[in-house]
C-alpha cells in the first residue's frame, strides 16, 4: 500500500496537547489521525457530532427574564434608558 502525507495547520498549543494527548495513550499523532480518516471512511461521515454552542442569551430562563422585564418596563415600572454606545478602538 503506497502512503501519501497529509498536512494540516492547526495551533501550536493544540498540536502539543494532541501530541502529550496521543502519547499518554499510546499512541502517536500519525497513528490517531489514521484511526480518524479510518473512521470516516467506515463510517461515511465524522464520527462525532458537530453542533454550534447555543447561544445563553437565547435560553428558555433568560427569554421568560426579557419577556417579564419588557412588561414591567410596559406597566410603569423601572426605568428606561437610553442606549449608550460605545466607540471601538
Amino acid at each position: 500500500m503506497a502512503l501519501a502525507t497529509l498536512t494540516a495547520r492547526v495551533d501550536e498549543k493544540d498540536k502539543a496537547s494532541f501530541d502529550t494527548f496521543c502519547s499518554n495513550v499510546g499512541l502517536n499523532t500519525s497513528t490517531a489521525i489514521n484511526l480518524f480518516v479510518k473512521a470516516v471512511l467506515r463510517e461515511n461521515r465524522i464520527p462525532f457530532e458537530i453542533a454550534q454552542a447555543t447561544d445563553p442569551f437565547f435560553s428558555e430562563a433568560n427569554m421568560a427574564y426579557v419577556k417579564k422585564s419588557v412588561q414591567e418596563l410596559r406597566a410603569g415600572k423601572g426605568t428606561a434608558h437610553e442606549l449608550i454606545e460605545v466607540d471601538d478602538e
